[in-house]
């Protein structure tokens, strides 16, 4: 039984630590802001517990894994094992649980306050935090919603059991022996990658044509080359109608062609989405509208309906990133602070890791093309670079795509090993209005992988060195 209280005064309050949140919190109190942070879970959101880091981390320890197998750089080892179980415990004792005291500690530096609760809004300027039995009410001056999001559920497909979502299949103490992943975006592919290169026998299924819809056709077909020599099944076009557990595991029936079939598994990982965490805050009654798929309607600094709220990151609309929702977070701290800023999407990088690693920035060719614009192509191949030969990974490729007459750099795409470092350079000179001679005249370092990105530009300036 929650007991009655009367309310605290607080000024700035952010809701949510992900991401957006700490980073929201963080920037307004460097800006003169009294901040106070309200989190239900743990401190870092999906990203630092059970996204992004997580996954990066089972990435590289299945990366080790196959390179020690194939005896790759003449390191020869005998019975090579991969122990998932030890793998999860030094992810989440070595790397979550340090970053996640990390933020703790730079929120506390900041002087931020941190109030551990689920946060409900009873009208524009009053809130209150249930934690339990227990439940206080707050009046705030200006608030930051930052509640992230959560994997979609579909039909037939209730997370129990061996059916899971994207965290339920970071946190396996086993490698199955048949991984079944339905959705073939950077997500499914990406855990796809691991449990293939740790000896999953793979399936991904997908509804629409092909994987990672917003690659690149040649970029996705380096990814699908590597499924395929990891005798990974990919059913494309296909519906998946119900998942029914059985004494062996799982059976998935999908529909492919007007035909049912059926595809058995240990586990099923269902990834097709996400969906905002808005519909248990009480936004009505703050008077935050919504859209017609429940993301919070913002303008161009992270402003809701309600002018002395805002709403970052997954919350809002668009693509449901970490550093999105930190790039909104700068944004809307800066405006509460009174700066004259706005939120500007043209360099906003995408990154998928799984094998060969894909990064995309800015425009590409067709997009480019769509909006009357005359374009240059340069494509330098990772065949083509020392770095790459040395470092055994030779699939690949720095692209860039620029303005024709001016040499204006419009966007990138990278795939290949180091892809989603590589591409930062590339949105730093969209961001920066540069072209290929501003790139083609900065001095890489030798022996890199940003190389790449150099003979690109000089490619596209028709004076190429290394091809």
């Amino acid at each position: 039984m929650v007991v009655g209280d009367f309310a605290l005064d607080l000024d700035l309050v952010v809701i949510g630590s992900g991401p957006g949140g700490y980073v929201a919190a963080i920037r307004a109190a460097q800006l003169g802001k009294k901040v106070t942070i309200i989190e239900r879970d743990a401190i870092g959101g999906v990203c630092l517990n059970v996204g992004c880091i997580p996954s990066k981390l089972l990435i590289q320890a299945a990366h080790h894994f196959v390179d020690i197998k194939l005896n790759k750089y003449g390191v020869i080892a005998k019975d090579v094992v991969f122990d998932l179980e030890k793998t999860q415990r030094w992810k989440d004792e070595e790397v979550i649980n340090k970053l996640t005291k990390g933020v703790e500690s730079l929120l506390k530096k900041n002087k931020v306050e941190i109030i551990r609760g689920s946060a409900f809004f009873n009208d524009p300027h009053q809130l209150r935090v249930v934690s339990g039995d227990k439940a206080q009410s707050y009046q705030f001056k200006e608030a930051i919603i930052a509640t992230g999001s959560r994997p979609l559920e579909i039909d037939g497909f209730k997370f129990e059991g061996r059916v899971l979502d994207s965290t339920g299949a970071l946190r396996l103490k086993e490698v199955p022996k048949r991984f079944v992943v339905i959705g073939g975006g950077y997500i499914g592919c990406q855990m796809a990658s691991v449990y293939a290169n740790v000896g999953s026998k793979v399936t991904i299924i997908e509804a629409a044509d092909n994987l990672l819809m917003g690659y690149e056709n040649d970029m996705v077909a380096l990814v699908k080359e590597q499924f395929v020599s990891k005798n990974v099944d990919i059913i494309t076009k296909a519906k998946a109608k119900a998942a029914i557990d059985t004494e062996e595991g799982v059976q998935i029936t999908v529909l492919v062609d007007g035909r049912e079939q059926i595809v058995e598994a240990d586990v099923v990982m269902v990834s097709i989405g996400r969906i905002p965490n808005t519909d248990d805050l009480g936004l009505q009654m703050a008077g935050v509208e919504l859209d017609q798929r429940g993301f919070i309607r913002v303008d161009d600094q992270g402003r809701t309906s309600q002018a002395h709220i805002f709403a970052i990151g997954d919350v809002t609309p668009g693509a449901a990133l970490a550093h999105k929702a930190s790039y909104e977070a700068k944004i809307a701290a800066a405006a509460l602070a009174g700066k004259n800023v706005k939120i500007d999407y043209i360099a906003m990088p995408a990154v998928c890791s799984a094998d060969p690693e894909l990064a995309i920035v800015g425009l590409s060719r067709a997009q480019a093309e769509e909006q009357g614009i005359e374009v240059n192509v340069s494509m330098f191949p990772f065949e083509a670079s020392g770095t790459a030969l040395s470092l055994g990974d030779t699939k690949g490729f720095v692209r860039i795509i620029t303005e024709k007459h001016t040499g204006l750099i419009l966007g990138g795409q990278v795939a290949g090993v180091g892809a989603g470092g590589i591409i930062a350079e590339l949105a730093l000179a969209i961001e920066a209005r540069m072209n290929v001679e501003d790139l083609s005249l900065t001095i890489h370092a030798h022996p890199t992988m940003s190389e790449a990105v150099l003979d690109a530009a000089d490619l596209a300036l028709g004076l190429p060195i290394h091809i």
